[in-house]
């Protein structure tokens, strides 16, 4: 892991985790030794960040210069959190998780009476587990291509069982009850097309960029939809 890396890992591991943090916890969620974590504290240290340490006790980072103060009203804080527990309504599990390590980096800024709010809300969302979506596409690599603008070669099945190979322009991916969705410009069709990531058997990066192509094309379409909902309702 590059030492860069690997201090950022250490600064979210204190930030996020209980204080006082114990140097066999740390060491364990930075995947070093212990001794290579007390190098990476001293570092830290030289850093400008305030680590206190207490032997037999463990860390607590004191003031990180790396993020201001944060202050949030009682209810943006309600809100936060509930966003947060509703990403499991998505059955991504690798973004629910980014979901709740933002959210613990937002507390670990907060005043005391804050973060005490954060760990005591009132507000719930209570729904069935969601239902099981089969998707053998790597998420990480779709996710990628929306934001780098990066075109992808995809072998798609659709819901009629027809298999197509493709270079697509990924947009955007919506989650939706039972169904994720990929959002792309169809090279082949040169029009949009919604493709279920169940179907999408395989895919890779072609080597091309579409940048910067995106922002345009997700505009178009949301105002393409817009004329069609405002049809269906007159």
């Amino acid at each position: 892991m590059a030492r860069t890396d690997r201090l950022m890992r250490l600064m979210d591991a204190l930030r996020r985790l209980p204080a006082p943090v114990t140097a066999a916890r740390l060491a364990q969620e930075t995947d070093v030794s212990r001794r290579q974590l007390y190098r990476d504290i001293a570092t830290l240290r030289a850093g400008g960040a305030l680590i206190d340490g207490e032997a037999g006790v463990g860390y607590r980072l004191t003031e990180d210069p790396a993020l201001p103060p944060q202050s949030f009203s009682r209810l943006e804080i309600e809100a936060l959190v509930l966003a947060v527990g509703e990403l499991r309504r998505t059955g991504d599990a690798v973004l629910e998780e980014a979901g709740r390590t933002a959210l613990a980096r937002i507390i670990a800024t907060l005043a005391d009476e804050q973060s005490r709010q954060a760990m005591h809300t009132v507000l719930r969302s209570f729904h069935p587990p969601p239902a099981s979506v089969d998707v053998t596409v790597d998420m990480t690599l779709l996710r990628r291509a929306c934001w780098e603008e990066l075109a992808l070669d995809v072998r798609y099945r659709d819901l009629g069982g027809r298999v197509t190979q493709r270079e697509v322009w990924p947009l955007g991916i919506s989650y939706s009850d039972g169904a994720l969705k990929l959002l792309v410009w169809c090279c082949l069709r040169q029009d949009w097309r919604i493709f279920h990531a169940s179907g999408i058997e395989d895919a890779c990066f072609s080597g091309l960029s579409f940048r910067p192509r995106r922002v345009s094309l997700l505009r178009d379409y949301v105002a393409r939809r817009a004329v069609s909902e405002g049809a269906a309702k007159a």
